[in-house]
């Protein structure tokens, strides 16, 4: 595995859904608190290094609804409005760029491709829950659309330790670079 040097006048942190209803949700293998922690600690590091910081919450109450064999129910009722606010421990700041999306992943539907290009972002380091929905769905769509990836394992969890495993030993290391939280600030440094 290669060492890992990340431009932070290229490079943009993205966290995926850190939002009070999802953070409240368990988790595994990584417990949402710890997720929170490791994703915070890297936004302050990468505002240090003047580098974007993009928090990414999905309107619970504007959901895509789409017809397939297992929906996502999320009630008849509306959702507080706090559900799809950012956690306050994910340490959302002013300067940061909120994008609001209505599925899965952060690109589709979204103004995020246009964010990152018009900043000169050529590589997205991701966090975030869940691993095998919107972390997943994200990192496809946009190598996709050309952008690197560095996916944060100990800063991404599931609501299943297998699913993330295996997203994070078959399918993560042919998309993306897989590190963790400290070797990421360290490539900072």
């Amino acid at each position: 595995m290669a060492e890992l040097q990340l431009d932070s006048h290229k490079t943009a942190l993205v966290l995926i859904d850190l939002q009070n209803a999802i953070v409240g949700m368990s988790s595994a293998p990584h417990p949402a608190p710890q997720v929170v922690a490791n994703s915070a600690k890297l936004a302050e590091a990468f505002r240090g290094h003047g580098a974007p910081v993009v928090y990414i919450r999905v309107d619970l109450n504007d959901f895509l609804e789409l017809p397939v064999d297992q929906p996502f129910n999320l009630g008849d009722k509306p959702l507080p409005a706090a559900a799809s606010e950012i956690t306050p421990s994910a340490g959302f700041q002013p300067g940061d760029i909120l994008v609001t999306k209505r599925h899965w992943g952060a690109f589709a539907g979204t103004d995020l491709e246009q964010q990152l290009k018009s900043r000169g972002i050529d590589t997205v380091v991701l966090t975030g829950i869940s691993t095998n929905a919107g972390v997943e769905s994200t990192a496809r769509q946009g190598t996709g659309l050309g952008f690197a990836f560095v996916l944060v394992e100990d800063a991404c969890s599931s609501q299943n330790a297998e699913h993330h495993r295996f997203a994070f030993e078959n399918i993560f290391p042919r998309l993306t670079r897989v590190r963790s939280t400290d070797e990421v600030l360290a490539s900072l440094a």
